[in-house]
């Protein structure tokens, strides 16, 4: 188990959740929030009895997105060593293409962390309730699956505080959405409702409240964890390829993906299963 900072992980017999667990500061994403993510999804990634991944959020927020004034230096692009020290050291103050190259290595580092998400072999299903804003968005764009409580509001913010969101909504909304809505709400940076959040398919559905929509999600976990782990896996890698290929390519692919897992003794046990008339105990081998 890693060593977390402001999430944790609760595991529940082949379903992993994910808590933010900052809820203090409403689940804004400072700097632990980006290695603690990293971690946690490496850490229930290289589960192999982990079989699909939930990501909720504790507090009355799932995120208001980044924590603005803790992560200024990203956005400034600032080394960490003040003026002050840097002259004392005969460097001067850093030049403009300084201060650009340290900007993109942080926004490549947040980057990767939200990446590791999209990366995990298993399906990740977000359960999202009041705020999911900004880096939010970025975050549960990431997953496969997003289902929402009733008050969950809804904004790709950056363009209000006048940045180019760049953690991931821009390029994974548009296979989520379509790119009119996209659009829409990368533009503006208004806030929408679950309901209207449901109504362009951002979300699955929509629940009551936080307690159901958390359970709901980790109902569907469970349901999907009851299934041949090499087949969902190997479901999601064909869905995720499928997204650059054309329809020939992704025939070729899944073929290839077939060709091997075919083989397993999950489908043997399958087989079985029908025949016997009863719930098959799928293994993963």
């Amino acid at each position: 188990m890693p060593d977390l900072e402001v999430l944790s992980i609760e595991r529940d017999g082949h379903v992993a959740t994910v808590w933010l667990d900052r809820p203090e500061a409403r689940n804004a994403m400072g700097p632990a929030f980006w290695d603690d993510l990293t971690a946690a999804m490496g850490d229930v990634s290289n589960d192999t009895h982990i079989r699909a991944v939930v990501v909720a959020a504790r507090g009355p927020h799932f995120s208001v997105g980044l924590d603005l004034k803790a992560m200024a230096g990203l956005l400034t692009g600032t080394t960490g060593r003040d003026d002050a020290e840097q002259r004392a050291q005969g460097d001067g103050p850093p030049s403009m293409a300084v201060r650009a190259v340290a900007a993109r290595a942080g926004v490549k580092r947040l980057q990767r962390s939200i990446t590791a998400v999209a990366d995990c072999p298993k399906p990740v299903i977000a359960a999202i309730h009041g705020y999911c804003i900004g880096g939010g968005v970025d975050l549960t764009s990431a997953c496969d699956i997003r289902l929402a409580s009733a008050d969950a509001v809804f904004s790709v913010r950056e363009t209000k505080v006048a940045i180019v969101a760049d953690l991931g909504s821009l390029q994974r909304l548009p296979h989520i959405i379509g790119k009119g809505h996209v659009a829409e709400l990368a533009y503006t940076g208004k806030d929408i409702t679950a309901a209207r959040a449901k109504e362009i398919g951002l979300v699955n559905e929509v629940f009551p409240d936080v307690a159901t929509v958390v359970a709901a999600a980790q109902d569907m976990a469970a349901e999907i964890a009851a299934n041949s782990p090499l087949a969902v896996e190997g479901t999601k890698a064909v869905l995720t390829a499928g997204e650059e290929q054309s329809v020939a390519e992704g025939l070729e692919y899944v073929a290839t993906w077939n060709a091997g897992v075919l083989q397993s003794d999950d489908l043997v046990e399958a087989m079985a299963a029908f025949m016997a008339k009863r719930a098959p105990e799928f293994r993963g081998r």
